[in-house]
């Protein structure tokens, strides 16, 4: 398994893996405009710009993907492809983005399905869950 950075070629394959990812794990915590409001997200050209991303490769198909944003401080995006599930690639791709970051803090929004996950890593609550959009999250962080 391979951790690198994802160019602007591969972003459309990140895109796709990260949307299919949602839509059967994310979405069914979602309402309609949730999962709307998720889609415009994915698909708005200049946030996708502004975004890190790294994919987990191995024999060059893609497996996961993290996205980040504020200089790899706040994590935006997070799927593992079904079939890999459980097999440590989710992890790898934190650790990478650990281990080649000097942020002393992280943060994200996290789904309800990856609450678990996150807590797993190291993150805190740092509030109750919210909705925004139609969005489902709890607000979370991990300190150095």
């Amino acid at each position: 398994m391979v951790i690198r950075q994802i160019d602007n070629s591969q972003i459309n394959a990140a895109i796709v893996l990260i949307w299919e990812t949602f839509l059967q794990f994310e979405a069914p915590d979602y309402s309609d405009e949730g999962i709307q409001s998720f889609r415009d997200f994915i698909e708005n050209k200049e946030i996708i710009k502004s975004l890190d991303f790294f994919g987990a490769y191995e024999n060059d198909e893609l497996k996961g993907v993290i996205a980040t944003s504020e200089n790899c401080k706040h994590i935006c995006c997070f799927f593992v492809k079904a079939q890999y599930h459980r097999q440590g690639i989710g992890r790898m791709l934190w650790e990478y983005l650990l281990n080649n970051s000097e942020n002393l803090l992280f943060t994200v929004n996290s789904s309800p399905y990856a609450v678990p996950i996150y807590h797993k890593f190291g993150f805190v609550d740092t509030n109750s869950e919210q909705l925004a959009d139609g969005i489902r999250f709890t607000p979370m962080q991990f300190k150095r």
